[in-house]
Order: C-alpha cells, then structure tokens, then sequence
C-alpha cells in the first residue's frame, strides 16, 4: 500500500460512504416503504417524513459523517488496508461499535431492543439496512485501495457529485411543492 495523506484518505473514505449510503438506501427505502414506514406510530415521532426537505438533503450531508470517519479511521487504516480481510475487521468495527454497540437507544442496536417499542421484526428490517450498506463501504474502500486505478476515482467521486446533485434537486423538489 502506497502511503496516502488524510486529504486522499477522507476523499475516498467519503465517496465510498456517499455511494453505499445512498444506493443501499435507495434499495431499501422503496423495498420497505420507508414513507408508510415513517409515517408509523414506531417513528413517526422521531423520524422527519420522507417528503421533509431534510431527508431529501440527507444522502448529499453525508460529507460529514465520511469527514468524521477518516478522522477516526486514519490512525488505524494500515490495520484494514494491509492485513489480509482487513474490509472484514473494519466492518466489524462498524458491527460493533455504530451499529450494534450505540451508545443510545438506535432502532436495531441492543439499546434499541431493550429501550424502545419498536417491534423486533422493524427493527430487524432497519438492521439489514446498516449492515449490509457497512459491508458494501468496509469492501469498497479496502478494494480501491489494495488495487488502485483511477477507474475508482472516476466512478466512484462521479456518483458522488451524482448524489450531492440529486440531494440538491431534491431540496428544490421540495421547496417547490411547498409554495
């Protein structure tokens, strides 16, 4: 592995994460039927309806989260990146500690089965959701960096001006309905 900056790091840190997040996302939200979902007595109280210009932002903030995982991650990337199934160690830092092992009550981590009236079965569903979108990214960044071509970086930093443009369009999507 070629030694990279934090700059480069967080760059495809943050592109893989935009690209699952929002193609995971996109399969499940009409899989489950996240507007009838949200809408539930289970999440209508803490979770914006998905008509909410909030939610059509959503995928394109999620420059932040990538910006706070590198930031987290970087110290330890040769630890993914250089052992062998290093995609599986960073997935299951991503099992443990963001998705089973929150540290508040989030739909499908033990706090969530224990504190909340969220039927198991939703929150199963809600579960597939994360571990499968962490699988994808925890594979994703390990791969483009064991054999990098610049075939990632135009694919992938191209989806991800796909997904910021998309969010946008559906800020202005929203607004409009709205008037």
């Amino acid at each position: 592995m070629s030694e990279t900056g934090f700059g480069r790091f967080c760059a495809r840190l943050t592109a893989c994460h935009m690209v699952t997040y929002f193609v995971v996302g996109a399969v499940v939200y009409f899989a489950f039927d996240y507007t009838t979902w949200f809408r539930s007595e289970h999440f209508a109280c803490w979770m914006r309806p998905t008509s909410s210009p909030w939610v059509a932002a959503g995928p394109s903030l999620q420059w932040a989260r990538g910006l706070v995982f590198a930031a987290a991650l970087y110290p330890f990337r040769h630890v993914f990146f250089e052992r062998p199934r290093g995609w599986v160690l960073l997935w299951g830092l991503f099992l443990a500690l963001a998705i089973l092992g929150t540290a508040g009550p989030a739909p499908g981590s033990l706090e969530g089965l224990v504190y909340t009236t969220i039927p198991a079965r939703d929150q199963f569903l809600g579960l597939l959701e994360t571990v499968v979108q962490t699988l994808a990214f925890s594979w994703m960044l390990v791969a483009w960096y064991r054999r990098p071509h610049r075939a990632w970086g135009l694919v992938l930093y191209g989806l991800t001006g796909l997904v910021v443009l998309m969010g946008v369009a559906g800020l202005l999507a929203s607004a409009a309905a709205t008037q």
